[in-house]
């Protein structure tokens, strides 16, 4: 249930039976409740008797860390109710399935097992076809906000697999806990994962996996979940090369930050890609043409050149190395000998620097051998540092730095035209220089494209540190320069590609995931898609659907598993729309749930003081005023879309971001209007 109202008896039998069950699962979450607060203390009291443990000292600073970690992980679980399913099996017995293990000791029988446990899928594939030895699948309703109050235990509903027959669909409960308002953070779905989400989250920790999924089928909350699972079938392997949630934005970030944390994994990194490749502050702009050239592909190779085009592979000076009195000498032919082998060799342009130099001293070392025998460490350590020799090497393969690169080859046009020759035509390369070139990259200012560029030119220099998984939101609007971005940290690790084409709204955005999988580094990732709706109603993907035909991408058309939901087109009047728009609001206030008024930019200043001048002050936490732009991943339970028309015709792909706002709506949608027109066409209302 959703409510802290008695619930409705799911249970077969006289309604005493109900309230015996409740009565019973309700002490059985105050045992959970004790344990849990022993495990809290026992983690606790383990972190101060393993300080005194004898252990070397690598061994004692893992058994430390690891003590530490666990004691912090359970401290910070956020509060809420232990178990939200149970399952009695065929052969007798069965298990509560909750967030986390519970037990009153290590070794006894846990009071609640882990949904990520193998014992616990049956949870989410088990049917009347196939029961997997499971009788009966319990589900559990809670208050809404509930902190784990026992008391807050309203509801139970048992499916009967062994000998019935196939659901018709979800639910009671299942249905009432996806269409509960949605107020403040993303939450965790572990309580209502489907089948197919379930295949997904429950993936190898080796396989790259795509996610094309429509809009409310939960590929987000999918990501997140497999996450949590690989961070528990897979602790040390994942912890070892790390793991990396990236979203589209921070705002973004904030929305989903709680759900690990309710699943009981801490200190996961969530980002932006802009933040992990910031290596300045973004101070600069480009045009709408000239950031769209800085992140075609075709970069990639302007810049390659321009790095590996500082090495000297041709004509060399002869080298001469003091050595006492005498001087070891390396012929020039010999040095660009060296230098074309490791180019050949295409290494990391700082593992290339430093064979160069190896393999020169090697030369040196060589001469020296057949002149005296081996010589001692000190003299290598000694020829190694040699001016002479940093000298050479710096001729033939200059140290770089990112900034130098790429403020060089932006502000002079004969080294552009030289690292773009055959891949960028001429206009194209006007476009990208700079008009004022600054005196120094010290002082230069970078965009937002600049970012990905210098990113692009670091990874040449040296690989950066890699992550063993990456978790990609968005992933359809990402370039195919931040794409390599990413690829680049996980060579070998793996992906959950989350994304929606039909939701690009970029000028780059994709319109292939196999292009973009193969940018990413995963060209042979399986592609699973999601059309499966459980959060946004059937009135209002209907709608969605019928914008969809007009969009250039081919994406399957979603269906919603709910019949609920009210959609509703509302005409302004001429100098009417702030009016209505205050009208539709007020309605909205008679609901449950939050409230996103989605305008066009330009007039979202406007929106949000006309209802604060009629006392609706976006910032109750009910009603949030925001524009189109910033909206995607976000999810309201009433959305009240202003100028769809004025929406779609704002930018390239506005057709698609008027598709993301429509679909933001997961109860009730209205959409406010001036102009005639509108671009699914059709002024309907209707209700779930």
């Amino acid at each position: 249930m959703t409510s802290a109202e008695p619930a409705e008896p799911a249970v077969k039998g006289p309604d005493h039976d109900l309230d015996t069950a409740l009565r019973h699962e309700r002490a059985h979450h105050d045992t959970c409740r004790a344990a849990l607060a022993a495990m809290v203390d026992g983690a606790d009291l383990q972190v101060v008797v393993g300080e005194d443990v004898s252990a070397s000292g690598a061994d004692a600073e893992v058994l430390g860390h690891g003590l530490r970690s666990r004691a912090k992980a359970l401290r910070e679980l956020p509060e809420g109710p232990l178990f939200f399913g149970r399952l009695d099996l065929a052969q007798g017995g069965g298990h509560h399935i909750g967030r986390l293990r519970i037990s009153e000791h290590p070794a006894a029988p846990p009071l609640v097992v882990d949904w990520r446990a193998p014992v616990s899928r049956a949870f989410y594939q088990a049917g009347a076809r196939d029961p997997q030895g499971v009788t009966v699948r319990r589900r559990f309703g809670w208050a809404p906000g509930s902190r784990g109050d026992s008391a807050d235990l309203t509801g139970l509903e048992d499916e009967h697999l062994r000998g019935g027959e196939p659901a018709a669909g979800p639910g009671g409960l299942l249905l009432r806990e996806l269409e509960r308002p949605r107020v403040g953070p993303m939450r965790d779905i572990a309580a209502t994962i489907q089948p197919e989400q379930d295949d997904l989250v429950r993936g190898g920790l080796a396989d790259s996996v795509c996610v094309q999924g429509a809009p409310g089928t939960g590929k987000t909350a999918v990501g997140l979940h497999r996450a949590a699972y690989l961070l528990y079938t897979h602790p040390q392997r994942i912890r070892r090369g790390g793991l990396l949630i990236l979203g589209p934005n921070r705002t973004f970030l904030s929305y989903i930050a709680e759900v690990l944390p309710s699943l009981g994994e801490t200190g996961v990194r969530q980002s932006t890609l802009e933040d992990e490749i910031a290596r300045h502050p973004v101070t600069g702009a480009d045009t709408d043409r000239t950031a769209a050239l800085k992140h075609d592909p075709r970069m990639a190779e302007v810049l390659r050149r321009a790095v590996y085009g500082r090495v000297t592979a041709g004509h060399a000076e002869d080298l001469a190395v003091p050595d006492g009195s005498y001087r070891w000498r390396i012929a020039g032919h010999r040095l660009t000998g060296i230098v074309s082998a490791v180019l050949a060799e295409e290494p990391p342009y700082e593992v290339g620097r430093e064979r160069v130099r190896s393999r020169i001293v090697r030369l040196i070392l060589t001469q020296a051998e057949r002149r005296g025998g081996p010589p001692p460490a000190a003299w290598l350590r000694r020829i190694e540092r040699a001016r002479a020799v940093s000298a050479c090497v710096e001729s033939l393969w200059p140290r770089l730095r990112p900034e130098e690169v790429l403020a060089g080859l932006l502000s002079d046009q004969e080294a552009l035209a030289g690292a773009a020759d055959g891949l960028l035509e001429r206009a194209e390369q006007a476009a990208l220089l700079w008009a004022r070139p600054p005196r120094s990259p010290k002082s230069a200012r970078w965009s937002a494209a600049d970012l990905v560029l210098l990113d692009e030119i670091a990874g040449l220099l040296e690989h950066p540190q890699g992550y063993g998984h990456v978790v990609v939101d968005e992933a359809q609007d990402l370039s195919p320069m931040e794409c390599r971005a990413i690829a680049r940290r996980v060579p070998f690790g793996s992906l959950t590609v989350l994304g929606d084409l039909a939701q690009g709204t970029t000028p780059w955005a994709a319109r292939s995931w196999r292009v973009q999988l193969t940018h990413l580094g995963k060209p042979d990732a399986t592609i699973v898609p999601l059309t499966t709706g459980f959060r946004v109603p059937g009135a209002v993907l209907d709608l969605a659907n019928r914008l969809l035909a007009r969009l250039d991408t081919d994406v399957p058309p979603a269906r919603s598993l709910r019949h609920d939901g009210a959609l509703r087109v509302r005409r302004a009047p001429d100098g009417g729309l702030a009016a209505t728009v205050v009208a539709a609001v007020r309605d909205a206030l008679a609901h449950e749930g939050s409230i996103g008024v989605i305008t066009p930019d330009t007039e979202t200043t406007r929106v949000r003081e006309a209802l604060t001048a009629a006392g609706l002050a976006p910032t109750t936490g009910r009603v949030t005023v925001i524009g189109a732009t910033l909206v995607k991943g976000l999810e309201y339970d009433h959305v009240v879309a202003v100028e769809p028309t004025t929406i779609a015709e704002s930018e390239q792909r506005g057709l698609n971001r008027l598709y993301v706002v429509l679909t933001r709506a997961v109860s009730r949608l209205d959409v406010v209007h001036e102009r005639r027109e509108l671009p699914w066409g059709g002024e309907e209302s209707a209700e779930g």
